[in-house]
Formats: C-alpha cells, structure tokens, sequence
C-alpha cells in the first residue's frame, strides 16, 4: 500500500445515507477517525434532512439535495471553528442524518381503563386505542431534546414517551368534554380531532410533528359493558307483557323444531301452557267480583243451630237438609 493510497483513505470525499430499515429516525455518519475532505460531496435524499454536529453542539442542517462542502455552505460550523474563508484542508465533524418521512402505523392505547365522569351514567371507566403518524420536522429540537449523539435512535425508543403523552392528553380530553360516552363511541373521528389538537404541541416541543390521528375504539371494561348491555336490553324491550308473549311464542317455535326431544316437549308444553293463559287472559278478562245483595247486619253470621247438623262421618258442620256431606262427600 503506497503512501499516497493511505491517506486518500483517510479524506472522506462523499457523505451519504441510504436508510437501510424502517423505523431509525437517527443516523449517525461513521468517521472511524477520519477527516472530510474541503470540497467534498454531501447527498441528502428526499425524506432525510442533515446536520454537522460539532463537539456536540449542532450546527449547519441540510435539507434535500447535493452539495459540495466549503466554508461557504458551513457557515455556523466555519465559525465554530474559527475557520477562515479560505480554509481548505480536512476537517473533523460528526455528520448525522435525519429520517423526515412518515412513521406510519403506530399504535396508541389505554393499559388501564381511565375514569372520566359522563353525564348519563356518572363516573364511569372507559378504554381506548387507535393509531397515529408522525415525522421528524425539526432537526435540531429533536437532536437537543431527544436523541443527542446516539449512533442511532429509533422509534421503538421514543415509542413508550410518546404513548404515554397521549395517554395523558387524552385524559385531561375526556375530562373537559361535555359529552357521554354514547356520543362518543359515535364521533369518534371528532374526538381524535380534538386529541390531536391537543397533543400536538408536545409532539412540537419534541421537534415533531404529529400528522395523523385516529381513535379506532372508545369502551367499557368487560363487566361494565354487561350492565350497559342489560340496560340496552331493558329498553328495547319495553313492555314486558309483550315481550313475555314474544318470548312464549319463540319457545314454541324452537320445540316445534325439535318435536323428538323430552325437553323441547317440556318446553312447548310449558310455553304453551303459559302462552294459552296470556292469550286467554287476554280474550277473557277476569270479571269484577259479585257486588252482594244481602243486607249488612251487626249480629252473627252463621246459621241458626236448628238449620244446621255435623257430618257423622268427619264432623264437620254442614246444613240441616244435606243429604251428602258437602266436605267428605259421604252419606248422612
């Protein structure tokens, strides 16, 4: 290896990155010891953007494009180093580089059910998930905020952060609104609107932006859900006459589709049963009681002694003329 080849590799003359996975919003440029060489090549894709970091502070940041490196288009970092206009040799910086496009698909939900208070069933807990999207759109706000010079920072890093800030927003959401949780499951695409709005200034103060909102599901916990269910239920059936006719009439259908076993016969005799009596009832209201004619009086009820007799078979007392006794039946 001659002498001129070993420090040609030393110069770094081109400066790229092609994002190799999904999910790295940070990337920084591996230097291994080595210089930029004054002049050389700078290539930022579309959906990345770059930025010189000198000794830890940031510096000069590129959006999309090609460009030849110089104290011209290194102004803050030509400063921090107190370089001269003229300045041609190598110089040292790290270099790291931005994934801007859209972080898609990334899911959002309540570990716990959150209580908020609702104006038809007082307080109540509710669950939600969704997604969201968001991107890298201020470079230097996120570098200082978050990810400093790691050599690289992904999504799965900032992930549980920005969940939990959701979480929270959507809380203190929930506790302003002045609607139920009925009208809620029913506008969800309002109610993301009015999260996003408020979440979004501490995606900002990440140097974020979040792009896209979507509640999928606002719910009840399981046992809660059962009671919401049997109150449903309560109201759709509305009258429980009819609905104890309905449900007779299903009975019967039921064990007339299955005529062979013992307990469809017990089911469509017992509904039957019941279901001849509604109907009954029903053709046939029960009359008033007799109104009696006989005159109200003061004195004792029962019958003279003369115009009764007792039973010589069981005893019991029964009128004079009974030639069958009205209680055993038997002879007198």
């Amino acid at each position: 290896m001659t002498l001129a080849s070993f420090l040609g590799k030393q110069f770094i003359r081109v400066i790229e990155w092609n994002e190799p996975e999904p999910g790295i919003l940070v990337w920084r440029y591996p230097m291994m010891d080595q210089e930029i060489e004054n002049g050389g090549k700078l290539t930022v894709r579309e959906s990345e953007m770059a930025a010189f970091v000198n000794e830890g502070k940031i510096a000069d940041i590129f959006s999309p494009g090609l460009y030849t490196l110089s104290t011209q288009n290194l102004p803050i970092l030509t400063d921090l180093m107190n370089w001269s206009k003229d300045f041609q040799s190598p110089f040292k910086s790290d270099v790291y580089f931005f994934s801007t496009h859209l972080q898609i698909d990334q899911k959002w939900g309540t570990a716990n059910p959150i209580t908020i208070r609702d104006q038809e069933f007082g307080a109540v807990r509710v669950r939600a998930y969704g997604i969201y999207t968001f991107r890298i759109a201020d470079p230097r706000t996120f570098f200082t905020q978050v990810s400093g010079t790691e050599q690289s920072y992904h999504v799965s890093d900032l992930e549980d952060q920005l969940r939990n800030t959701i979480v929270a927003r959507m809380t203190d959401v929930f506790a302003a609104s002045q609607t139920n949780f009925l009208d809620m499951t029913a506008n969800e695409a309002a109610l993301g609107d009015k999260i996003k709005a408020a979440v979004a200034p501490a995606f900002t103060a990440l140097g974020l932006e979040l792009a896209q909102f979507v509640v999928e599901n606002v719910s009840l916990p399981d046992e809660l859900q059962k009671s919401l269910d049997a109150r449903i239920g309560m109201n759709i059936v509305g009258d429980l006459d009819k609905y104890s006719q309905f449900a007779a009439a299903q009975s019967i259908s039921t064990a007339a589709a299955n005529p062979g076993g013992v307990a469809g016969l017990g089911v469509g005799l017992g509904a039957g049963a019941a279901m001849g009596q509604m109907m009954s009832a029903s053709l046939h209201p029960a009359a008033p009681p007799p109104i009696s004619t006989v005159p109200a009086t003061s004195g004792p009820t029962d019958l003279p002694a003369a115009a009764t007799k007792f039973c010589i078979a069981c005893g019991h007392s029964i009128p004079g003329q009974a030639v069958f006794c009205p209680v055993c039946g038997k002879p007198q």
